[in-house]
């Protein structure tokens, strides 16, 4: 960035050091660019300010922000500029420009019809890294005829740090969307592991129950049954999964988000991170005591299975419709084993029984263990 030099007095550079300040702290890129041109126009006192992004070619301009020109100027002007006349000019030649009366200049290409009348022009090129991205266009000073030699050093200083902080935002744009990319593939496996597969399941299951459907309806229904639960769990699933999509784009301080968290903090210790299945209303329905011992409950189980489950995989299920049904299921030595059940335990029922519910802990359907803690919510929202 250059110096300031020249007759800027301390507030003036006052004002330049809040405008970097300004434009350093976004990193959002079309926010960073609006707040660029405003800047700019209240650094120098100008009518009319413009940014003109270059486009991949650096040949023309494929973006143009405009302040002091509402959308009723805009609409009458029409197309905004391609890079033709003095703007094409600073693009060929990107140095600063600095003119009494833009019209007179050789290169002016003229106005469109119902663009306002300018004249006292200065432009600027914004630099991110060696490659000129795009050029700032300030116009009709109004504290003066003409833009001053300091008036042009401000410009140039403040155009240096907008390319420092184009090139944050642009570098902040990728990091969230690797972030994201991640989460889709993460997401992906996810869906992949189970819910497709537990889909493909059922599938086989309702196609081998077609052939018990006369023989022996009994068990048909029993399948038919198992195939409906399984399914709706596939759903409660698939729903968890686009809420953890989402949440990478929003910041939250709801309870899914927490559970969210700590399910990502617990991965840590046990090698793999617990996949999670949420239903119902959870961030609306469930109240704060039930929510903080809730999420305790989910911090201690998962603890225990890290220490002493030994396993391989586990599941946070948590259901909110007339009451809070919350299980952990892993799949590791089970409770008959070395794991012990005497202090994580009774602080699980002490949290239920202060709530009016239930903690018990048991032997999984398929081995490992299966913590269920339960407890009545005081008032159900009406949900239809």
């Amino acid at each position: 960035m250059r110096l300031v030099t020249g007759f800027a007095g301390p507030h003036r550079l006052r004002q330049l050091l809040d405008a970097v300040m300004a434009i350093a702290s976004e990193l959002d890129l079309p926010t960073v660019l609006q707040r660029i041109t405003q800047s700019a126009v209240d650094l120098v006192d100008a009518r009319y300010g413009a940014l003109g992004v270059l486009d991949e070619t650096g040949t023309r301009l494929s973006q143009f922000i405009t302040i002091g020109i509402d959308d009723a100027g805009r609409a009458a002007i029409g197309a905004l500029p391609e890079g033709h006349g003095i703007l094409g000019h600073l693009i060929v030649d990107a140095r600063p420009l600095r003119l009494p009366d833009l019209t007179e200049h050789p290169e002016s290409y003229g106005f469109p019809p119902g663009h306002p009348p300018m004249h006292s022009f200065l432009g600027v090129p914004i630099r991110v890294r060696e490659t000129v991205f795009g050029n700032l266009y300030l116009t009709d000073k109004t504290s003066a005829e003409v833009f001053t030699d300091v008036d042009e050093e401000m410009v140039v200083g403040l155009a240096g740090a907008a390319g420092i902080a184009i090139e944050n935002a642009r570098l902040s744009a990728r990091v969230r969307d690797l972030a994201l990319a991640e989460d889709r593939e993460r997401i992906a496996r996810d869906l992949h592991d189970s819910v497709i597969q537990r889909l493909f399941a059922t599938g086989m299951s309702l196609q081998s129950t077609y052939r018990l459907v006369r023989s022996d309806p009994d068990s048909a229904e029993r399948r038919i049954d198992r195939a409906v639960d399984d399914l709706d769990v596939t759903i409660r699933e698939i729903r968890t999964a686009i809420f953890g999509l989402e949440q990478r784009r929003a910041t939250s301080t709801g309870l899914r988000s927490a559970l969210l968290a700590t399910a990502r903090e617990a991965a840590g210790a046990m090698g793999f991170e617990p996949r999670l299945i949420l239903d119902g209303p959870i961030d609306t329905a469930v109240p704060g005591p039930i929510g903080e011992s809730l999420l305790a409950v989910v911090r201690e189980a998962l603890s225990n299975v890290a220490r002493h489950a030994h396993a391989t995989t586990a599941a946070v299920e948590l259901r909110v419709a007339e009451e809070v049904v919350l299980k952990i299921v892993d799949d590791g030595v089970g409770p008959a084993a070395d794991r012990p059940t005497g202090n994580g335990l009774r602080n699980l029922r002490e949290r239920a029984v202060r709530l009016g519910g239930t903690a018990e802990l048991a032997s999984g359907d398929g081995g490992g263990t299966t913590v269920e803690w339960r407890v009545p919510l005081p008032n159900v929202p009406d949900r239809s």
